[in-house]
């Protein structure tokens, strides 16, 4: 009788084991489907904006006109689309879409890998004056009449403040996560300066809304172009920082634990670096400086992957990718028939949602 009723109650403690295994169980499963789910939401989001627009299309115009150019029309029996309706499917919007999904992207998993090597949650991808670098360089090719010149001048104006950024930085002794921010950030103001006094000096008319759109952040004037420069640094440089995870992990506890756990700090964060400031001058070069994607996305991601950077930072790339695509639709149909530089949208978007996620973070 004893043995018995020591025996249901051994059984009944396995009981409350057993059951909180099992959400434990599917909450690990959850972060394991949040991959797929993303990126279906992604090709979804492509689709139907797409469609949206001053003239309407049908999903199944999208398809035929995507078929027909990929030579697939033939083989599954689709009538072409007209040349009209075939040209804003494929001239227009759709490397449009894909420019600003690379860029929002990439800006995502730059920003994220940004706040982990600083450890700053306040850092976003223009941290070390890659953006005011872009933006003088850019500026300078607009306002001397050669446009055609646009993205180099960009990227080398990002590249060339990210190199001013670290030589600072190294000057004042060992480049540390504080010195890197307080060096980005005093360049980052050196450049602006200079963007300003040439917008002052030299602006004017029809150069003067051409460069403030480009500063404001625009992928309006996407090409096949944009989307083969973009989508290949993504593919590329944002694809070998999405693989660091297990090193930006040890980068949160610091410099010190890093090293105790194997990582060689010091070259490891000029990879990172050099790697991030590759790939945001690839971006701005297209699309000019879009603000907050970098900085809320990540954050974002966060509450629901936590500090985990190997689910964080595709999650974020997927994320950043479908935020930018309905931001830019926003930004081109909300005033039809002017259209915003995506920037506003994204800082109309970006400053209350960051808000509201430091007053979360507080009260947790």
């Amino acid at each position: 009788m004893s043995t018995a009723r020591s025996t249901a109650v051994r059984g009944s403690s396995r009981t409350p084991r057993g059951s909180s295994r099992t959400p434990r169980g599917s909450s690990l499963s959850r972060p394991a489907l949040a991959l797929p789910a993303a990126a279906l939401v992604l090709v979804l989001s492509v689709g139907v904006a797409v469609t949206i627009g001053p003239a309407d299309l049908a999903l199944s115009e999208v398809g035929r006109s995507l078929a027909n150019h990929l030579g697939l029309g033939g083989l599954l029996g689709l009538e072409p689309l007209s040349a009209l309706r075939d040209g804003m499917v494929w001239q227009l919007r759709m490397p449009r879409i894909l420019t600003a999904a690379a860029v929002g992207a990439g800006l995502a998993v730059c920003g994220a890998v940004m706040q982990s090597l600083t450890r700053n949650p306040l850092a976003d991808p223009y941290l070390l004056g890659l953006s005011s670098g872009a933006s003088l360089g850019a500026v300078l090719v607009l306002l001397a009449g050669v446009p055609l010149l646009l993205p180099v001048a960009a990227f080398a104006g990002a590249v060339g403040a990210l190199a001013l950024a670290l030589t600072l930085a190294g000057a004042l002794g060992t480049i540390t996560p504080t010195r890197t921010v307080l060096a980005g950030l005093a360049i980052s103001q050196l450049c602006a300066a200079a963007v300003s006094f040439v917008i002052f000096w030299s602006a004017k008319g029809d150069a003067f809304r051409e460069v403030l759109s480009w500063l404001m952040g625009s992928v309006a004037s996407a090409t096949w172009t944009s989307v083969a420069i973009t989508g290949g640094a993504v593919l590329v440089l944002g694809t070998l920082l999405a693989l660091t995870g297990s090193v930006l992990d040890a980068f949160t506890f610091g410099d010190t634990a890093a090293a105790a756990l194997g990582v060689p700090v010091n070259r490891a964060r000029w990879v990172l670096l050099i790697g991030v400031a590759l790939l945001t001058g690839a971006l701005v070069s297209q699309s000019g400086s879009i603000g907050f994607v970098g900085l809320i996305l990540p954050h974002a991601v966060r509450l629901f992957t936590g500090a985990r950077h190997r689910l964080l930072l595709p999650l974020s790339a997927l994320a950043g990718a479908s935020f930018l695509v309905w931001a830019d639709t926003l930004a081109r149909t909300v005033f039809e028939p002017r259209e915003l530089p995506v920037g506003i949208v994204t800082a109309a978007i970006g400053a209350p949602v960051f808000a509201f996620l430091l007053w979360k973070g507080n009260h947790r």
